[in-house]
Order: structure tokens, then C-alpha cells, then sequence
């Protein structure tokens, strides 16, 4: 009877085995469905619809996107994570995700175990842009308007513990100024009452920033890359506008609940690569100033993961950022 149960047990472990490695091997074999922790129209969206249409060629299946926003990301974080490991669940976040670490909030989730680094797809700048009403053109300016009306300026963010919010506390500890935050449930939502003169000024991705720069309907006072941005060559930096050695960008990439097959993570990098060499994918994102990677790997980006999160977490003790 005992051998009869480990042959039974045999078997079973062979079924398994041989139905996962035809999983793996036929993978993708129906919609995979993704997730965004933030609202549509912001940059991670941006980003992952111009490559919704050639990822759903070259892996051919739909790519199903849903905005699931709230709680500075984790909300969506949070469904991804405890979603089957099967490489039909993904999620396409930001940098929010390591800042959430950061600010030390209690998270449904780990964030360094649950899970897996899929693939970079590609980084962007933040820009500080002000209400035209405020009357500043200038980084100095903001600064002594804001030293002049302590606790009286308020100043904008995609949510707490967004990228938004950390590079805005970063400015607020380099210059010593008195602001009050207001978060919102993303930055199409921000940038609406930034444009309507509801907060004085913010930090806002580029993807939210640009076009707002270009009708006039706000003011740019800096970009936070190293250099000039291409688009927008008229923009001075960060340093150019006197705050030396600040720098802030945003990744967006894919990761998957724990567990996936690395056969699995290893093809979803492998195709987006690839999209990403098509010209019409960065044509499409170059206006935003958003540069794409295109050589990144799961082993390449659990290694920035790793060193992101100690960055941030270095960043929110130094301005002592806290979750509100």
C-alpha cells in the first residue's frame, strides 16, 4: 500500500511538473492584465499605452491595463501582490513603490519580498512648475516668496509618498522653507487645481508638466535632470537655478507577485526590449522627456530596486519625510 501511495505521489509530482513547463513554454496563452496604482493620464499610463498595442503583437495576446489608484499606490501594489504567480497578474508602477518603503508607512505588503523585478522600462524628470498668479519666474524667487509667508504656500503632490511628495520634501529640507502639502490621487488630479491656482506650486512628472509649460497655463522654475531637457531646452536645472546637487527622476517598470517562473519574467523582459528598440515607442515618449531603457534586465533592475530603495530611504531620514 505504502509503494502504491509513492508511485500515486510520483505521478501527481510529474503532472505538476510537466504542467507547469508547458505553462512557461506556451506562455502567453490568454489576456494577461495589468495593473497601474495610479489614475489614467499620469506617466506610468502614458508610458504603458504607448506600448500597450506592440507588447500585445509580439506576445499575442490582449494586454488588458486597469488604473487601480489610491493610497499613494498601494492600493494596486497591494492587489498585484497577492495575485496568482503566473505571469497573467502584472504590475507597472514607479519609484513610489521604494518611496512607500521609505516613508516607513505599514504596507499590506513587502515590497522587497513579494515582488519580483520583471524589466525598466524607462525614467523621467520631475518639474517645478508654479501657478502664473503667484508671480514667480524663478526658483529664488519661490523660495524667498515662501521664507516671506511661512506655513502660507502649499504645494502639490500625486499622493503621499509619491515621487511628487519625496522630491518636494527634498526641496523643502534644501531651502529651509515653511509649505504645507496637499496630496491628491494622482497628477492629472494635482496638475487640474495646480492650473487652477487651488495650490501655489509642485513638483510634477513630465508627462503632466510639459504640455501645461507649453500653453502657458503654468509656470516651469526647473527640472530636476542633470541636464537640460531636450523638449524643453528654455528650462533651467535644478543647480542652474541654485540648489546644487538635486536631482530627482522616476523609473517605471514592471514587476510580478512573487513566485512567477523565471522563464516567464525572462520573456516579458525580453519582449519589451525589444518593443522598446521600435522607433515609433520612443517617438511617442520623447516629447515627454521620458527616456527609455531598453537594456534592462530582471537582474539589472532588482539591482536598481535594490539601490533606489536604500537612496530613498537615505533621502526621507535626512528631510526627516514621514507618512502623513
Amino acid at each position: 500500500m505504502r509503494t502504491l501511495f509513492r508511485v500515486i505521489a510520483a505521478l501527481l509530482a510529474c503532472a505538476a511538473s510537466v504542467g507547469v513547463a508547458y505553462a512557461q513554454t506556451h506562455y502567453p496563452d490568454r489576456p494577461i492584465h495589468v495593473i497601474i496604482p495610479w489614475p489614467a493620464g499620469g506617466i506610468a499610463d502614458v508610458v504603458l499605452r504607448a506600448m500597450q498595442d506592440p507588447l500585445q503583437k509580439a506576445l499575442g495576446q490582449p494586454m488588458i491595463i486597469e488604473n487601480k489608484a489610491g493610497a499613494g499606490g498601494t492600493i494596486g501594489d497591494d492587489t498585484v501582490a497577492k495575485a496568482a504567480p503566473d505571469g497573467y497578474t502584472l504590475l507597472f508602477t514607479s519609484s513610489a513603490l521604494n518611496m512607500n518603503v521609505a516613508l516607513g508607512r505599514k504596507l499590506p505588503y513587502d515590497a522587497a519580498r513579494d515582488f519580483v523585478p520583471v524589466v525598466n522600462v524607462a525614467s523621467a524628470p520631475m518639474i517645478l512648475v508654479a501657478y502664473p498668479g503667484l508671480g514667480v519666474k524663478t526658483v529664488k524667487e519661490l523660495v524667498a516668496l515662501a521664507k516671506s509667508k511661512p506655513g502660507k504656500l502649499t504645494f502639490a503632490s500625486a499622493g503621499n509618498g509619491s515621487p511628487a511628495h519625496f522630491t518636494a520634501e527634498m526641496f523643502r529640507a534644501a531651502t529651509g522653507i515653511d509649505v504645507v502639502h496637499i496630496p491628491y490621487r494622482g497628477s492629472p488630479q494635482a496638475m487640474i487645481d495646480q492650473i487652477a491656482g487651488r495650490v501655489d506650486f509642485h513638483f510634477a512628472n513630465s508627462v503632466a508638466a510639459i504640455p501645461q509649460v507649453n500653453s502657458g497655463k503654468v509656470v516651469a522654475l526647473a527640472v530636476t535632470s542633470d541636464k537640460r531637457l531636450k523638449v524643453a531646452p528654455g528650462i533651467p536645472t535644478m543647480a542652474e537655478a541654485g540648489i546644487p546637487d538635486f536631482h530627482a527622476s522616476q523609473w517605471e517598470a514592471f514587476l510580478a507577485p512573487r513566485g512567477t517562473p523565471q522563464a516567464i519574467i525572462d520573456r516579458i523582459a525580453k519582449v519589451v526590449d525589444q518593443v522598446l528598440a521600435q522607433p515609433k515607442v520612443v517617438a511617442a515618449l520623447e516629447p515627454f522627456a521620458i527616456e527609455v531603457d531598453g537594456k534592462s534586465t530582471p537582474k539589472s533592475f532588482a539591482a536598481l530596486m535594490t539601490s533606489d530603495r536604500a537612496m530613498w530611504i537615505k533621502v526621507a531620514k535626512e528631510a526627516n519625510i514621514k507618512a502623513e
